[in-house]
């Protein structure tokens, strides 16, 4: 039986940065996540709280860098005020990873656009909500130890993974 990791703020804890929740992005799972959930079968994290940052925490982005780069030791991710929190979104994924590994995590379902989570696009470092094509340091991390990542949008393909 596959386990997925989950993004704490999609099954509703108010781990965002802002205090809030990301539970409206998977409202259309709703039922499935309760079930997996009963099965045993999801490992709630929040990779941002992993590493250390408090909720709420300035929003931060990767800057001049993708989530590779970041995990060789080039380029950072920066809040809006420049207070670099590079190393806290390292350890987070770093701390993720070994979850996903103690636990048996297959897969994990990550909150999309997040400098931690993001799955094909994230924010672009200039503080603007422009997105660029690219993954968080969390997912780009799973993604080298063959875990499969999917964004709430992928739910059919999610469904199809968690089935077979």
């Amino acid at each position: 039986m596959k386990r997925l990791l989950v993004s704490a703020c999609l099954l509703g804890q108010p781990l965002r940065y802002d205090g809030d929740d990301n539970a409206a992005k998977v409202a259309h799972l709703y039922h499935l996540l309760q079930r997996w959930q009963q099965q045993g079968r999801l490992i709630p994290v929040c990779p941002e709280t992993l590493g250390g940052l408090p909720t709420p925490r300035p929003p931060a982005e990767i800057t001049n860098a993708s989530a590779e780069q970041i995990l060789n030791g080039q380029g950072c991710i920066l809040t809006e005020a420049g207070e670099n929190v590079t190393q806290a979104f390292i350890q987070g994924a770093q701390r993720t990873l070994e979850i996903a590994l103690e636990h048996g995590a297959d897969g994990a379902l990550l909150a999309a656009r997040s400098p931690s989570c993001g799955h094909g696009e994230v924010y672009d470092g200039q503080f603007q909500r422009q997105l660029t094509q690219g993954d968080g340091v969390t997912t780009a991390l799973l993604k080298r130890h063959g875990i499969r990542c999917f964004r709430p949008a992928d739910s059919e393909a999610l469904i199809a993974w968690m089935a077979l």
